[in-house]
Parts: C-alpha cells; structure tokens; sequence
C-alpha cells in the first residue's frame, strides 16, 4: 500500500525536471551568446549579464539535483511497507554519508515534504533569476 502524501510530494518534486530543462535551454543560448559577443568590446555588459545568466544555471542544476533525489526517495518510501522502518533506515544511511545533521534524524513526513518543497521553490527562484538576466541581457544588446 502506497502512502500518498509521499508519493503526492515525490511527483510534485518531479516537476523539478521541467525547470531544469528550460534552465539548460537558457544555459546553452547564454553560453553561446557569452561567445559570440566576446569578440565585440563594446558588449561587455551584455557578456557579464550573460555569464551571471551561466552562474544563475549553475545555481539552477545545483537545486534540481537535490530535489530529483528528494523525489526519487519520497517515491521509493511511498511504496515501503512498514514506513516506520523504512524511514529509520533512511536517516541512518543519510546521516551515515553526511547527506544529514544528526538534529534531523526521525522528522515527521510532513516537516520533510515541506523541506522538500522548499528545495524546488529555490529551484525555482534560480531560474526566475537567470530568466530575469537573461532578459536583461537581450534588452542590453538591443540597447548597445
């Protein structure tokens, strides 16, 4: 039997992949964007705005890692069958690779979908910044 808010919270984590797909679609025109305004001095801001558009990506593929591991784990436990072990023998290997502080150990499934969610709004708001200063970007080169 599959606990839902689990397995709720794993597929709304899974969304995450959809905002790491446009952060790499932006990361890519910046990167080569970067590159070809390198060779025209007088777009040197345009070239900062677009290597912190690369910063921002970066940034991005950072949260997105975390979240697809928090959504591939919420997933994983939402089908265990006793969800009390289960989650013991989670905290005991996370905390066992460093992946956890010992203050975390036993959280209750709401407190850890919450952190979770919190992960992909950061996801999020990194993208909204490389979004932004990729826009900037634009708007600067059209302006120069």
């Amino acid at each position: 039997m599959s606990d839902l808010r689990l397995l709720s919270c794993a597929r709304l984590l899974e969304q995450g992949q959809r905002l790491d797909q446009l952060s790499t679609g932006l990361s890519v025109v910046a990167l080569a964007g970067a590159l070809l305004v390198t060779i025209h001095y007088h777009l040197l801001l345009v070239a900062g705005l677009l290597v912190l558009t690369l910063l921002a990506g970066a940034l991005e593929k950072y949260w997105a890692m975390r979240v697809a591991f928090d959504a591939a784990l919420f997933a994983r436990l939402a089908d265990a069958a006793d969800l009390r072990a289960a989650t013991v023998e989670l905290d005991d290997g996370l905390l066992g690779l460093g992946l956890m502080p010992a203050a975390n150990v036993g959280r209750d499934w709401t407190r850890r979908c919450k952190g979770a969610l919190s992960l992909l709004r950061k996801q999020g708001l990194a993208l909204a910044v490389q979004l932004l200063l990729a826009l900037a970007a634009v708007a600067a080169g059209a302006f120069a």
